[in-house]
């Protein structure tokens, strides 16, 4: 393992708080929440994947269930309110969220092989421009799903008492790790531009010591 340059390890070490806030953002549920103002709200809070509900009926009244706790959001038993539940901005955000955080495990794996690697191994520039492709992509990604859920996620028309409901701290979460992911990105793009300028001037350098050597036999000759 070479020794990494300082931009390097900076683009790194933002990639890892990127994957954490990403990650917790992923799983947590508290992408939208009641401001708890309510005596009896119905709606307690919701992330890509789970919901919690107290006594949340189906607006509709085409059946008298009553859903309560917390639950996966595809839960066999919320087919009958997926039309709210589900809505179609609700889906995006979470097919984008979802690229995101796929490219970011990959790009994990890419990391720790950049960490391993030597710089002087012929791929070297190739997994830096990879890597920063690869995190810039995601951060463009989830900034698709950021803003449609920033924009769609606490209106009038998808969870009951919308007044009382407010973007929450996964929310900030998934922001913030989006933020980083574009840094860490444009770092290791800056990385690998840096390290295909360098091999360039040591191959002119090497080429032209070569021709001079060739010039100074041929002299001798």
């Amino acid at each position: 393992m070479g020794r990494k340059s300082r931009t390097g390890l900076v683009a790194t070490a933002v990639a890892a708080l990127a994957f954490l806030f990403i990650f917790i953002a992923f799983v947590s549920p508290y992408w939208l929440e009641t401001d708890g103002k309510l005596k009896d709200p119905k709606f307690l809070n919701i992330g890509l994947w789970q919901v919690c509900f107290q006594g949340f009926v189906d607006p509709h009244h085409w059946y008298e269930t009553e859903f309560y706790g917390c639950w996966w959001v595809f839960e066999e038993e919320y087919y009958i309110i997926h039309d709210i539940l589900l809505p179609g901005f609700f889906v995006a955000t979470q097919f984008f969220f979802t690229l995101c955080f796929t490219l970011l495990l990959i790009a994990s794996f890419l990391v720790a092989l950049y960490l391993c690697c030597s710089r002087e191994h012929e791929r070297f520039v190739l997994l830096l421009l990879v890597i920063g492709s690869d995190l810039t992509i995601a951060a463009v990604s989830g900034t698709i799903a950021v803003i449609i859920f920033g924009a769609c996620g606490d209106g009038r028309d998808w969870m009951p008492n919308w007044e009382h409901n407010n973007i929450s701290w996964s929310y900030g979460l998934a922001v913030f790790g989006v933020l980083f992911l574009y840094i860490s990105g444009i770092l290791y793009l800056v990385e690998g531009r840096v390290h295909h300028k360098k091999r360039q001037r040591a191959q002119e350098t090497t080429h032209s010591a070569y021709h001079m050597e060739q010039r100074k036999a041929h002299t001798t000759i």
